[in-house]
């Protein structure tokens, strides 16, 4: 297959002070096994890492699975290797589950799936230790662990679902456990808490398990093509009023802009019209996110797995959200993050 060019949208956004700047590399071994490879806006075949630490990027982020194979334990140990060789920081995503989570999906491993509340709790507890000790065997601890994605509507399903009886105290339990299992292991390493959609904190902070100081920093995703209602101005709004009531680090962990979105499902938010679907669309998109998240003392931006050339779409209804092109090469946009 032809080498795949990054997008110059990737580079603007480093124009903020932002302390991170990142993507979402996750199927990075998937691509290079199907035969895909990369260049730099030069034109020059380089590994992916290379490009992204060229292009402004200083983390990548890296979902991790309960499973053998794509996404799991030696996948991702993988992926830290060539991340620290290229001197890039990892964040670590534990999903706990098989497979995808989000929003209206928490799947429970199998053999998870007979326990209580307690037993769930010691496992994760025990599962997240196991995973940053093969992570400080490897030389390769991550800077940031987020404990479940996108978890609005909890995790670990049924315990951990928030609309039970018992959602929240379990939700507060489950990540109690998983935040200890990271600090117990790697005391620097931030802890991290991601919602989707403003979930609200209180309803487990007020359970008892969970205490405010067991995380460092609250993540959000932020798509513009789902609904015209998901507006800048109400991002900010949202990211301004967490700020001010937990007083925690805040990232965009999750972002996309298309160069190519003829028949969307959703209309865009009034107020982006005028940026253009297109790589210096996607630069423009990520400069905006970046000044959002700065002028709230935030602290990090990311774009959702940016070199995924077998899924361009991203799984939304627009055709094109890369910012590689089909043959490998980086876009103007990937320059994005030498810019904030």
């Amino acid at each position: 297959m032809r080498p795949i060019t990054i997008s110059p949208a990737l580079v603007a956004a480093s124009r903020a002070a932002l302390t991170t700047q990142g993507v979402d590399w996750s199927s990075l071994l998937v691509e290079e096994a199907g035969g895909h490879s990369y260049k730099s806006a030069s034109g020059q075949v380089q590994p992916l890492e290379t490009i992204l630490a060229d292009s402004g990027v200083n983390t990548v982020r890296q979902r991790l699975w309960y499973t053998d194979g794509d996404y799991g334990l030696d996948y991702n140990l993988e992926l830290a290797r060539r991340a620290k060789a290229a001197g890039l920081n990892v964040y670590l995503d534990i999903f706990y589950s098989p497979t995808w989570t989000d929003g209206a999906h928490q799947e429970t491993p199998s053999d998870w799936t007979n326990y209580g509340i307690d037993d769930l709790a010691y496992a994760v507890y025990n599962y997240t230790k196991q995973t940053m000790a093969a992570f400080e065997s490897a030389d390769v601890l991550p800077t940031q662990v987020a404990i479940g994605n996108e978890i609005r509507a909890g995790l670990l399903w049924p315990l951990g679902d928030m609309s039970s009886s018992d959602g929240p105290y379990n939700v507060a339990r489950i990540l109690h456990s998983a935040a200890y299992g990271v600090k117990d292991s790697s005391p620097a390493t931030q802890v991290l808490v991601h919602l989707d959609n403003g979930w609200d904190y209180d309803a487990i902070l007020a359970q008892g398990p969970l205490a405010s100081a067991d995380f460092e920093v609250q993540d959000v995703s932020y798509y513009p093509f789902y609904s015209s209602s998901a507006t800048l101005a109400a991002l900010q709004s949202s990211l301004t009023r967490i700020k001010l009531r937990y007083n925690k680090g805040i990232q965009v962990v999750e972002t996309d802009w298309p160069t190519y979105c003829p028949s969307p499902s959703y209309a865009f938010p009034s107020e982006t019209t005028s940026i253009p679907i297109s790589p210096a669309g996607q630069s423009t998109w990520m400069q905006d996110l970046a000044n959002i998240v700065e002028g709230i003392g935030g602290d990090g931006l990311f774009y959702w797995e940016p070199a995924w050339i077998d899924n361009a779409a991203l799984e939304s209804s627009c055709g094109y959200n890369l910012m590689v092109t089909d043959d490998g090469s980086a876009m103007i946009s990937l320059a994005v993050f030498a810019e904030i």
